[in-house]
């Protein structure tokens, strides 16, 4: 038995909290109890609004630490010697879902991970796949559009998802993957993590580098068929919570090597692809990898809410020796990803426990909603900046390397070589045949339902990348409209 009393949230203590207070056996309630009126109201203001997109997430704490020596890259203080270990807490999580989806849905996965570092917190926000549907921010939100429902039937819609691709040929390169048989990890712990975007490495001499992140499972890649996860859905919604949580607690701690991919700053200007662009891969032949050290997650939240519903991660949080690039999607998600995060969780959201750095803050940013930690107070006079009155200041010794950039980049996304179907095509070429298969069935399957010019417009996409690829899928279409007497409509 507990010896602590249950209190208000003001401190009362609470004498009765079975019953309400009424006017007599029979009576009404009584407006005066207020202990039913605060837990009604704390009740319903419980919940925030889901993230938009990401909603429905899995996570847990660890550790990362550094097992070679990438110094000549970057400065940044967490990749400073060999042993380094840095906290970290990690969420992920599908894209389309709402916060109640099932876990085992055909999507892409967002992997993120947030460093606790000396210098500040290194947010790295990406997905289980090295590249995207779209290049461009200016085309994100008519693409999450076509991922959630539909205004009229409220319900998911194949014919707009394949609309939109259709007519954004970049797309295909990720729709290869996410069709293909990695479309549908078995947990978390089976899938690689990326960066996807192109970012930069910059050292204490004065050079800048180009970098992509790598975290690479050691359990190994698993993944379902449509048919094993439609039967885990009939199942368990919550299929990645449970492998999760559950190998943690059973002291089967998940680990990810992370690796890099090291660009000099002016090979930017001479790859016959666009370095910055995130429907594109650098090959590994002209890029390999670098090991960099090891991720391992080692512990659950005591609380999900209060750790991983309230993690925050953006592509602004970074430290000095870790910067940005001309990547446009990049750009966008810098500003994007932080303003959602003050809508959902509110002006001071970056001091929530799951959000605050471990080393000291220090900023000129008072007041606002839910101002629940130190405004300031130790040096009231110094509130605004520069000023005279001993308050905190700059520090240029951390400042970014300029980003020189020559050329055009538009360029790249005209080139015939490099364009938007070659990688896919070659994607598509290093499959086996059955794994052919399964994509060309995977793809037929979700086409199902969708207009006959639409189809016939993704088809040529296909067949840009490769004659065999249009082919497999068209033959499949015919199948499936066979075995459901709807050939005429395909």
């Amino acid at each position: 038995m507990s010896s602590k009393t249950l209190t208000t949230t003001g401190g009362a203590p609470v004498s009765d909290n079975q019953r309400s207070l009424t006017a007599g056996n029979r009576g009404p309630v009584l407006l005066q109890d207020y202990q039913l009126i605060e837990k009604l109201a704390h009740q319903n203001r419980e919940r925030i609004p889901e993230r938009v997109v990401h909603a429905k997430g899995w996570g847990a704490m660890g550790t990362f630490t550094v097992t070679r020596d990438i110094t000549k890259y970057t400065r940044a203080k967490l990749f400073s010697e060999v042993g380094k270990k840095t906290p970290v807490l990690s969420r992920f999580s599908t894209v389309a879902g709402e916060l109640g989806a099932a876990d085992t849905e055909r999507d892409v996965r967002g992997f993120a991970v947030k460093f606790y570092t000396e210098e500040g917190n290194w947010d790295m926000v990406g997905n289980n796949t090295p590249v995207f549907f779209v290049r461009d921010g200016y085309k994100f939100p008519d693409f999450i559009r076509t991922q959630k429902r539909h205004p009229k039937t409220n319900l998911r819609s194949a014919e707009a998802m394949w609309d939109f691709w259709s007519q954004t040929p970049e797309a295909l390169h990720q729709i290869t993957i996410l069709m293909s048989d990695r479309g549908i990890p078995k947990s978390p712990m089976h899938m690689n993590g990326y960066g996807s975007h192109t970012f930069s490495f910059w050292n204490n001499e004065g050079e800048r580098y180009w970098v992509k992140f790598h975290f690479k499972t050691q359990q190994g890649h698993e993944f379902y068929t449509n048919q094993e996860a439609s039967h885990i859905i009939g199942q368990t919604r919550e299929k990645y919570q449970e492998e999760l949580y559950g190998a943690i607690e059973e002291g089967n701690f998940p680990k990810w090597t992370l690796y890099v991919q090291i660009m000099p700053g002016a090979d930017a200007e001479k790859t016959p692809y666009n370095p910055f662009d995130v429907t594109k891969v650098w090959p590994h032949a002209d890029y390999p990898l670098i090991e960099v050290g090891e991720m391992e997650l080692n512990q659950n939240p005591d609380n999900y809410w209060q750790y991983i519903e309230n993690a925050a991660y953006s592509p602004s949080n970074l430290v000095p020796g870790i910067g940005f690039s001309p990547d446009k999607m990049l750009q966008a998600r810098i500003f994007a990803y932080a303003d959602a995060h003050r809508y959902r969780l509110g002006t001071h959201y970056e001091a929530l426990p799951a959000n605050a750095p471990k080393c000291p803050v220090n900023h000129y940013h008072k007041d606002g909603s839910m101002r629940f930690f130190d405004n300031g107070n130790a040096n009231p006079d110094a509130y605004y900046e520069p000023n005279s009155k001993g308050g905190v200041i700059e520090d240029p010794a951390v400042a970014e390397l300029p980003m020189n950039i020559n050329g055009d980049v538009l360029r790249y996304e005209e080139n015939d070589t490099y364009g938007d179907y070659k990688q896919a095509g070659d994607l598509y070429r290093l499959f086996d045949d059955h794994q052919k298969q399964r994509l060309h069935s995977n793809i037929a399957e979700a086409m199902r339902g969708v207009s006959r010019d639409i189809i016939e417009l993704q088809l040529d996409h296909f067949k840009n990348a490769d004659e065999n690829y249009e082919k497999g899928i068209r033959e499949k279409l015919y199948e499936f409209a066979e075995l459901n007497k709807e050939k005429e409509s395909v």
